[in-house]
């Protein structure tokens, strides 16, 4: 089974350090910061990072279940919005949306829809998020 890896270097403190994150493939890597991270400011962070991954999980396994029902897409463009806020015990990631619009001809919207709820359930990474309340929106283009 495959593994892979991201890496990531904090200097400082919370509010007035920095950091780079990094992919193994070496794909990407680029700062982050609190101000990146909380507020507006330049650079990435983990919860960006983390809808990225759900997004493109997302999409190829909703790609999957298209085509072995006989209705390949065309296209399946996914966003993740990773909520980051606060519970009971601190910071947490309170909700993710995943907000999809493919081309699949020759499939109804219901069928779509059943489709994409089985891909929200099982793509890997909603799984790993699986104690985070996943809200989809699931349209045809």
């Amino acid at each position: 089974m495959a593994v892979r890896t991201g890496n990531a270097v904090w200097n400082g403190d919370l509010k007035n350090g920095t950091g780079t994150v990094a992919l193994g493939s070496g794909a990407f890597e680029g700062p982050y910061s609190f101000a990146s991270r909380w507020e507006d400011g330049a650079g990435t962070n983990p919860e960006e990072l983390i809808g990225a991954a759900h997004a493109g999980c997302f999409s190829m396994a909703l790609s999957n279940i298209l085509a072995g029902a006989g209705t390949p897409p065309t296209e399946v463009r996914t966003e993740a919005r990773v909520h980051l806020g606060k519970d009971d015990q601190g910071a947490a990631i309170t909700k993710i949306e995943l907000v999809c619009h493919a081309v699949v001809p020759g499939i109804d919207a219901a069928t779509f829809a059943e489709h994409a709820e089985k891909a929200k359930r099982g793509c890997p990474v909603s799984k790993a998020l699986a104690s985070v309340p996943i809200e989809l929106d699931a349209t045809l283009a």
